[in-house]
Order: structure tokens, then sequence, then C-alpha cells
């Protein structure tokens, strides 16, 4: 054997080695992805990609996954996206959806592309801190399941947060009693949560009152949430409407038992008025008389009924979407290095 051979041997031994430790190192690593929903935010996204990147460098020994998931966003957002990630094709994965499905499906869609060993769900205009992930990966480390971050407070006028602790008020009353104040959307998840709600994959749903309904004991984080500093939010009031019935749709039963209370209450009361009548009609000889009070009658009657039908036509909609099995969202396009690899 010559020289020169041995060498080259050796040359290609220790590259093998290198490359064998390089791998290993990097399989060891744990996964932290982040899943944003993107939906006309444009104006936000040149700072908010660079700051989801830097925690890149306060995360040592974990490999960052970054995955935006533009929700139908009419304007530019998905290539300015697509211009980043191919600046960090390593990191950022960008998904298409064929049109605006709403956040919760998003949220879904991103689940579904994700391969993390924990996942974190934050808004792209940054009124949640990036920086609280350093922290909740430090309870995820500890074996903490869920992380949330809770609002304390809002930099928001004041009939929107009247109008937003109304409604987490009304959860923890009528329907989750442990409910967090102020409620989430800013959050860690272990993997297995991430399995159980992609296996679960509900319709019109409130998929962050489905993590927490899961009943993994999570840490509560508070912080106070930012005022929005640029773009246009497109959390309309008709959205927040849908959520808030989807909420109690889901997750309570308390406005079909109580029209069924008060069904039952009017129709006793019904009965017993109506034996009042007849016996002061046969047996005192009091004439029936009354046109006001028998439209009052109807009139509250017929809107208890109609009301109750509203009710009941909420559940059986969402019964029949259900039935149906059309996806929650539909995916256009995943822009993924593995994938374009392949």
């Amino acid at each position: 054997m010559t020289q020169a051979f041995r060498e080259d041997r050796l040359c290609n031994d220790m590259a093998g080695i290198s490359e064998e430790n390089l791998s290993g190192k990097i399989s060891s690593m744990k996964v932290f992805s982040i899943v944003v929903p993107v939906y006309f935010n444009e104006p936000n996204l040149a700072d908010t990609v660079p700051q989801l990147l830097a925690l890149a460098g306060a995360l040592q020994g974990y490999k960052l996954e970054l995955i935006f998931v533009d929700d139908g966003s009419g304007d530019n957002s998905l290539n300015l996206l697509l211009e980043y990630r191919a600046k960090h094709p390593e990191t950022i994965k960008a998904v298409k959806l064929t049109r605006n499905f709403g956040t919760m499906a998003a949220l879904q869609a991103g689940l579904t592309v994700a391969t993390g060993d924990c996942l974190g769900v934050i808004a792209a205009d940054l009124q949640d801190p990036p920086e609280m992930f350093v922290e909740m990966i430090r309870h995820w480390e500890n074996g903490v399941k869920a992380v949330f971050g809770v609002r304390q407070d809002r930099d928001e006028p004041f009939l929107q947060k009247a109008l937003a602790n109304s409604f987490y008020s009304l959860v923890r009353r009528f329907a989750i009693p442990d409910y967090p104040n102020g409620g989430f959307d800013f959050f860690l998840i272990d993997r297995q949560l991430v399995d159980e709600v992609n296996r679960i994959r509900e319709k019109n749903v409130n998929l962050l009152t489905l993590v927490f309904w899961l009943g993994f004991k999570p840490v509560l984080l508070p912080y106070i949430r930012r005022k929005r500093e640029k773009g246009r939010s497109r959390w309309t009031f008709s959205k927040k409407i849908k959520l808030f019935v989807d909420t109690f749709v889901a997750f309570s039963y308390f406005p079909i038992r109580a029209f069924s209370t008060i069904g039952f209450g009017v129709a006793t009361a019904s009965f017993i008025y109506g034996a009042f009548i007849l016996y002061s009609y046969f047996f005192r000889g009091i004439d029936v008389r009354g046109y006001a009070p028998i439209m009052l009658v109807m009139t509250f009657t017929s809107g208890i009924q109609m009301t109750m039908l509203g009710v009941l036509g909420e559940y059986l909609w969402r019964a029949l979407d259900e039935a149906r099995r059309r996806p929650p969202y539909v995916i256009d396009e995943i822009y993924d290095e593995m994938k374009e690899r392949a």
C-alpha cells in the first residue's frame, strides 16, 4: 500500500467521521416549530420575520422551524414570505391555502405541516412578544406540555377590551370553568398535543379552546398585549361573533338547555293561564276579552319559539357540516426545502 494511498484513505475516513458526527449532532437537536397565520400582513412581515429568526440565537440546541400559513391574503404577503424563505430555506416554510378559510383553519393547516418536538403559535402582527418563547421552552424542558401566554391587560380601546373580557367571562361561566382570565392565542404545546389536535380535525371550532379542553395542565405566563403598530386588523366584528358562537356550540350545552328550560316555563305558564281563563268563563261567568293581552302573549311566545329555532339551527348546521366531511382547509402549495430537494 503506497504512502499516497494511505493518506487518501485516512482523509476519506476523517471526512466520513466528521460528516457522521455532524449528522448525529443535527439529528440530536430538538426542533421548535412556530406557526404563524398570515392574512393581509404585508406591513408587519418586515418586523415579524426577523424577530422570529432571531430566536435561533437565544435557543441553543434547537433547530428553528418557522411555518407561515398564507390564508388567502390579497396583498403581497406571500411574495414577501417567499423572499425570506429564499434567504433562509432551512428555517422557513410557507404554506399557501387556496382561499381564506379563517384563522383557526390556517392554524390547523400549520399544525399538520409542523415537524417540531414542540410547537408555538403567534400572530403575525407582533402584538405578542416573541421573546417569551424562550421562557416557554424552559417550562417545556421541565416536562410541562402546555404553556399559555395569558393576556393580563391589553393596549387597546376600552370597548374592545370590555367585549373581550365579557366573552372570556361567559366562557368561564357557561362553558369551561377554569379557562384562563383574559384568554390566550399565544402559546407553546408539546408534540403530543399537536398530534391530538390533528387527530380530532374538528371544523367550526375555537382551536385555542380545544387545546385547553384536552386537559393537559398548563403553565400560565401573564403579559400585556401590545398595541398594533402597523396595518389594519382583519379580525372583524362578524368574525368575533362567529368565534363566540363556535365556542359555545362546541364546548357548552348551556344555550340549548337554557332555552329548553325557558320553553318549559313558558308552556307551564300558558297552561296555567289557559286553565284560569276556562275557569273564569265557565264557573264565574266572566267573558274572555282583551285584544292587547292576547297579542302580547302571542308575540312573546312566538319570539321565544323563533329564538329556540335559531339556537337549534346553529347546532344542526354544524352537525351537517361535520357530516359532509369536507376538509376545514385546502392547501394549494407548501414551499419546503425538503420537498424541493426531493
